[in-house]
């Protein structure tokens, strides 16, 4: 269920996107309303969970975190005791920057963050070692070319 929105809603998250850290009164003047208004806007986006939290993006290479897998698994597994340890697998590692559930082949996809390969095998063996999986294949981002959180409003 996707909330109501109106322009200025739009104007208003499309500035926090960009830069949750500017001033009420910087936001307001560039979406041409005062700063009332747009804190009661921000309140309500909160409330309705459309604004779900504020975060810093940082630097993966900056912190060291050079090499980016993305990690496709499949299973033979499909009952609800592998599926919650599995996932509650996942949620433990910060390794795993994000996890989709997919259709088709492939049954999961990890975006995983590590310094290097090395780094990549001991997050591998420790995922193995926890759960059973049938397949896993693990793809070596060699360049970013886009990567962003804003979405597209």
């Amino acid at each position: 269920m996707s909330a109501r929105l109106d322009a200025m809603d739009r104007n208003i998250l499309k500035q926090l996107q960009e830069d949750a850290s500017q001033s009420l009164e910087d936001i307001a003047r560039k979406v041409g309303s005062s700063k009332t208004p747009v804190w009661n806007r921000i309140k309500k986006l909160r409330a309705a969970g459309v604004i779900k939290q504020d975060t810093v993006v940082l630097d993966a290479d900056a912190l060291g975190l050079e090499a980016c897998f993305f990690v496709l698994i499949r299973t033979s597994e499909h009952e609800s005791d592998w599926q919650q340890k599995f996932l509650a697998t996942l949620k433990a590692r910060p390794e795993v920057m994000e996890a989709h559930r997919l259709a088709g082949e492939i049954d999961y996809i990890l975006k995983v963050r590590v310094e290097n390969a090395r780094a990549y095998d001991v997050f591998y063996q420790a995922l193995i070692s926890e759960v059973r999986i049938y397949n896993v294949t693990a793809l070596l981002s060699m360049e970013e070319i886009k990567s962003t959180t804003a979405l597209p409003l």
